[in-house]
């Protein structure tokens, strides 16, 4: 096989290895099966599962700008909304997600404080943010720090899956209080938003194709 052209401005170790569309394979997305390409990649369907195959996930970032902004837009009332009502020795009253992080705090309870500003307010804003700076440099097709950025959406993935923690503690709290006869805690609609929030950034990150991210690279090679 010929050596691959060098692209200006590539970095060394994009321009020794060769992609796997010069190999003439790709990979399926639902079971990782490698194949041969077979002319048009939207007739050709995986020989294991049946699934289309795709050089590139289809409509990335646009999906993942849309998935992401709406997870934006339901953070809102998952913040101003009550997540919890607590009625303790016959006075009750509706907590936000900051008013139990401080009522935790303020009771001793500094652990369950900290886990719920972590996966509430740390967790859902860093991937915001993450999220956004792959999709704009992507979208833009920097080659600015790009081993970077694919390990940040490695991290992003990984930190997904923990953003679920406020909604298990307050369910948790929740069960634990039931036992107490003078004390009762039940969830509200702000959870359901938060609830929300945490699947639509997961999708988000779902839907994103880290692969175009390299592209920049390779001006050239397609993406779909």
């Amino acid at each position: 096989m010929a050596e691959p052209v060098l692209q200006p401005g590539a970095s060394a170790a994009a321009q020794r290895r060769p992609r796997a569309f010069e190999r003439g394979v790709i990979g399926c997305h639902s079971c990782g099966q490698v194949s041969a390409r077979a002319g048009l990649l939207d007739a050709q369907a995986c020989p294991r599962c049946g699934a289309p195959l795709h050089h590139r996930k289809p409509n990335s970032i646009a999906r993942a700008w849309a998935l992401l902004l709406a997870g934006l837009i339901f953070y809102i009332p998952a913040n101003l909304l009550p997540v919890m009502h607590t009625q303790m020795l016959g006075r009750g009253g509706d907590s936000t997600i900051m008013n139990g992080v401080v009522e935790f705090w303020r009771a001793g309870a500094w652990d369950i404080a900290l886990i719920i500003f972590v996966a509430s307010v740390a967790v859902p804003c860093t991937k915001f943010l993450a999220m956004a700076l792959l999709l704009v440099t992507t979208q833009r097709r920097s080659t600015w720090a790009q081993a970077e950025r694919s390990r940040l959406y490695r991290f992003v993935e990984l930190i997904g899956y923990w953003s679920m923690l406020d909604v298990v503690v307050v369910a948790l709290v929740a069960a634990l209080v039931k036992f107490r006869q003078l004390s009762d805690i039940e969830p509200r609609i702000g959870i359901l938003y938060f609830g929300m929030v945490v699947i639509l950034t997961m999708l988000s990150a779902m839907s994103f194709d880290p692969r175009l991210i390299w592209d920049a690279e390779r001006p050239n090679e397609p993406s779909h």
